[in-house]
């Protein structure tokens, strides 16, 4: 028998091509770039909408937002987080939009009065008094009806709150929520926690008693009474 020949098999030796190898290490470092670039980007601008007493720049420092860090690597729960450490503080909302802008929307509580050298808020809270503001001082102690002061109380709009310059709680046999409040322009009103409202009204009564000044009886029977001397 003829012997058979041996077939030999040429195994082909694939040749890595130093060419397509740098391509993807090129591409490999590009991108890595890109990201690095990406995160690094900072924050180009910070708006803060319906503050208030806080101060833009508080609330930028508060929230650690002071160096204009990375816009990526900065979370809108990470602001809220540091800036709900202020007591004054009641909603905040971010939006984060393109080109590194952050919108930053502030509710804050509203100061209601001064406190044992405190301000009080109208949700009951009292903080350190560092704001130059016009409000009541209350002359003596409210704690037994705290509660029911800070519901009633916050109800007087503002414009009204910066005319008051003193409150006293004068409780009688009648009624256990009596207040006499000193007003800025010589005029002390009586009223109760249940009619405090009336004290919105307070300018058009003024307007009526034709630049006479006295005391003003909300309390009970809405009538006016000319005193030289405050009432004791």
């Amino acid at each position: 028998m003829p012997k058979k020949k041996k077939i030999r098999v040429k195994v082909k030796k694939r040749k890595l091509k130093i060419k397509n190898i740098l391509i993807l290490i090129l591409l490999i470092i590009l991108i890595y770039n890109m990201i690095i670039y990406i995160l690094n980007l900072k924050i180009s601008n910070i708006y803060i909408v319906n503050n208030s007493l806080l101060t833009d720049k508080e609330i930028i420092n508060l929230a650690n937002l002071s160096d204009y860090p990375s816009f990526i690597l900065t979370s809108s729960k990470d602001i809220k987080t540091n800036l709900y450490k202020n007591k004054l503080i009641k909603e905040i909302k971010v939006k984060k939009e393109l080109f590194g802008k952050i919108y930053i929307y502030i509710t804050e509580y509203k100061p209601i009065a001064i406190y044992n050298n405190q301000l009080l808020l109208d949700n009951g809270s009292l903080i350190d008094n560092i704001y130059d503001l016009n409000l009541p001082i209350i002359k003596n102690d409210i704690s037994s009806i705290y509660d029911d002061y800070i519901a009633s109380f916050s109800l007087i709009d503002s414009d009204i709150l910066y005319k008051i310059s003193e409150i006293e709680y004068v409780p009688n046999d009648v009624d256990k929520e009596r207040f006499l409040i000193y007003m800025t322009d010589g005029n002390y009103v009586y009223i109760t926690l249940n009619k405090i409202t009336k004290l919105n009204t307070y300018n058009s009564i003024v307007d009526q008693l034709e630049g006479k000044h006295g005391i003003i009886y909300l309390d009970s029977g809405d009538y006016f009474e000319i005193k030289e001397e405050s009432p004791s």
